[in-house]
């Protein structure tokens, strides 16, 4: 390849150059890429593209099938999208140093974390493991390509006084009892959002929720938690089937983004700063397991598919974890 290429320069420089002038220029061009490795890169065909472009429908649909939700399919889409259109190369050929070399320049770029990068990492696994499972290569790039260490930071829960004067600090009776609601279940917002009043069960304290992939489980609620949400009910007037609405008329479903303004909105007023809904969530996962609830439990509790999914939401209270020492190893 390389022979060929200094060849191909001096077919070009003919015309201008003497004899001994090419003689020179093949000398220079061969001791300057002396160590230089020369590969031949084809400009992109279309059709090429299109086949990329095919086998990622492809690989999202069989995603969509086993239950992806649409959030998740959107990033799996927009990330491999964008990988292909940076390494400019057939599914098929993109080899491991491809995918290594768009990760490190993506890092660069961007200054994107280990976290991040990590996560790309997983989908282009994801999808190349499902091009070699369906046989549409013969072994993905990415086996080679291991998972990226990222620093473990110890994520803030809230302590008990927190929460109380979180509650001090509702001026709504409504906003009392979902942030009762997300503290007492571990509830994610999505699933908060998606309730409806008959899906409450008062007499057991309980309700069923959907989650993510559209799979469901039954979460449990405290006494206090019963008491504000009956009162927010039978202050209302409208006919919503929503558990939760907007305080204005008309009174719609209170979404996603509702609840996280409401609670940014409350702690500005409790003095507090990094107030949101998976904050409840991971809070109620590190005092269950504080307090000697068995994982998998909590992984049920929570609805995680993996058990270390749970482990990253729970961080254990390293007071306990002495105690623990002392009481069974001395």
């Amino acid at each position: 390849m390389k022979d060929r290429l200094i060849t191909e320069i001096q077919a070009r420089m003919a015309l201008m150059l003497t004899q001994a002038q090419l003689e020179e220029l093949r000398r220079v061009l061969t001791h300057s890429l002396h160590n230089v490795e020369v590969s031949e890169r084809k400009a992109p065909d279309p059709h090429e593209a299109a086949e990329n472009g095919g086998l990622l429908d492809v690989f999202i649909a069989a995603k969509r099938i086993e239950g992806c939700s649409e959030k998740s399919l959107r990033y799996y889409t927009a990330t491999i999208r964008a990988m292909l259109g940076t390494v400019k190369r057939p599914v098929r050929e993109i080899a491991t140093d491809d995918l290594r070399g768009y990760l490190a320049s993506y890092q660069k770029e961007r200054g994107s974390s280990r976290v991040t990068v990590d996560n790309m990492r997983r989908i282009f696994s994801s999808f190349f493991g499902w091009l070699e499972d369906e046989d549409y290569i013969l072994k993905s790039p990415v086996r080679r390509i291991h998972k990226v260490k990222a620093e473990k930071t110890i994520k803030e829960t809230f302590s008990d006084e927190s929460l109380e004067l979180l509650r001090d600090a509702c001026e709504e009776i409504r906003d009392l009892a979902m942030i009762d609601l997300l503290a007492s279940t571990g509830m994610r917002v999505g699933e908060l959002v998606q309730l409806n009043r008959a899906d409450i069960n008062f007499h057991e304290r309980e309700c069923v929720v959907f989650g993510k992939g559209g799979s469901e489980r039954v979460v449990y609620f405290d006494a206090r938690t019963k008491i504000h949400l009956l009162n927010y009910l039978d202050s209302r007037s409208d006919n919503s089937p929503a558990l939760f609405v907007s305080l204005p008329l008309p009174h719609e479903r209170l979404l996603i983004g509702g609840v996280e303004t409401r609670l940014r909105e409350i702690g500005k007023r409790a003095d507090m700063q990094k107030v949101h809904p998976h904050k409840f969530r991971r809070t109620l996962a590190t005092r269950a397991i504080d307090k000697g609830m068995p994982i998998e439990q909590v992984q049920r509790l929570l609805g995680h598919v993996k058990i270390d999914t749970t482990m990253h939401y729970a961080m254990v209270n390293q007071a306990n974890v002495k105690n623990s020492h002392r009481k069974f190893i001395g």
